[in-house]
Formats: C-alpha cells, sequence, structure tokens
C-alpha cells in the first residue's frame, strides 16, 4: 500500500537549517508528482512545495527563497531543505504525491515535528 515516513525534524533555532527526507513506496515514484505539506497546532494542513515528475518546482509565497524542494527517483525519495527557519514554520511536515489534476493520496504518514525556537 502507500506509504510515507517523513524524517529530518527537530528543535531548531531562528535562522537555522534542517533538511527533511520523504521515503515513500506503493506507487510508480517516478511518474507522481511529490509535495510537502505542513500543519500548524489550529490551523489546517497548507501546501509548502511541489516538484513535478519532470523536477520542476513551486513554492508557497511564505517559503519562497529560503525553502527547496528536491527529489531522488532511484531512493523513492523527496526532500525539503530549509533555510533561514522562522518561528511561524513551525509545525508538523507531511510529504505526499499527486498526478496533474487530481489530489494527494488519502493515505498520510506520521510527518515530523519542526520546532524553531530559541
Amino acid at each position: 500500500q502507500v506509504q510515507f515516513v517523513e524524517s529530518g525534524g527537530g528543535l531548531v533555532q531562528p535562522g537555522g537549517s534542517l533538511r527533511l527526507s520523504c521515503a515513500a513506496s506503493g506507487f510508480i515514484f517516478s511518474i507522481y508528482n511529490m509535495a510537502w505539506y505542513r500543519q500548524a497546532p489550529g490551523n489546517q494542513r497548507e501546501l509548502v512545495a511541489t516538484i513535478r515528475s519532470g523536477g520542476s518546482t513551486n513554492y508557497a509565497p511564505f517559503v519562497k527563497d529560503r525553502f527547496s524542494i528536491s527529489r531522488d527517483n532511484t531512493k523513492k525519495t523527496v526532500y525539503l531543505q530549509m533555510n533561514s527557519l522562522k518561528p511561524e514554520d513551525t509545525a508538523v511536515y507531511y510529504c505526499n504525491a499527486y498526478l496533474t489534476g487530481r489530489g494527494p493520496f488519502a493515505s498520510w504518514g506520521q510527518g515530523t515535528q519542526i520546532t524553531v525556537s530559541s
């Protein structure tokens, strides 16, 4: 079945960096677009960044120029490099996959917690 395993989260000071990883399985990774989402307490899950199967990327305005999404099809893994972290980036981060014109899989991983605090 479809599975996502996110890792790399933790506690970081404002201005710091983290790199998240998400290992995916149960579908043909290389043909799917991949995305990172986040959910802060009391908020809805929101889209952070996407990378299409062909490699083109897109970012939410609130992370543009600070975060970078990449993928390794041989490892079936998507990454999120996060720089210049802010307290408002504190959230649980999730990854998922989707085909163009369709929504993400119904199955979600456990996510990885990012806490930005001094």
